[in-house]
């Protein structure tokens, strides 16, 4: 599995997001608490930019419609998103964000 660096750490706000493009696909970097999470940024509803809605309790809120994705699982935790959207594996080392886009299944 191959990382990429994509930022420091401290350019992620707290409880917070920055979206990022890792090779042509659009990625939310998410802090929560002390943990890093990455995600597909675009809401598998609407279509519009995960990384701009709310950090809490483990989610991020879709600002348009108001869907929130799990971070750990990437799937919706109330309507009106159904579908997941993609998560990416994330290794934080000397103050620097590393992103995997390929799975390891």
């Amino acid at each position: 599995m191959s990382y990429v660096k994509v930022c420091p750490l401290a350019e992620i706000p707290a409880d917070g997001a920055l979206g990022v493009e890792i090779d042509d696909t659009p990625v939310a970097l998410v802090r929560s608490g002390d943990d890093v999470y990455a995600v597909n940024d675009i809401c598998s509803h609407a279509e519009v930019s995960l990384s701009e809605g709310e950090v809490y309790n483990g989610t991020i809120e879709c600002w348009l419609h108001g869907s929130c994705f799990d971070l750990r699982s990437g799937k919706p935790t109330n309507p009106p998103a159904t579908q997941p959207v993609a998560t990416y594996k994330v290794k934080v080392e000397d103050g620097d964000v590393y992103v995997s886009l390929g799975s390891d299944d």
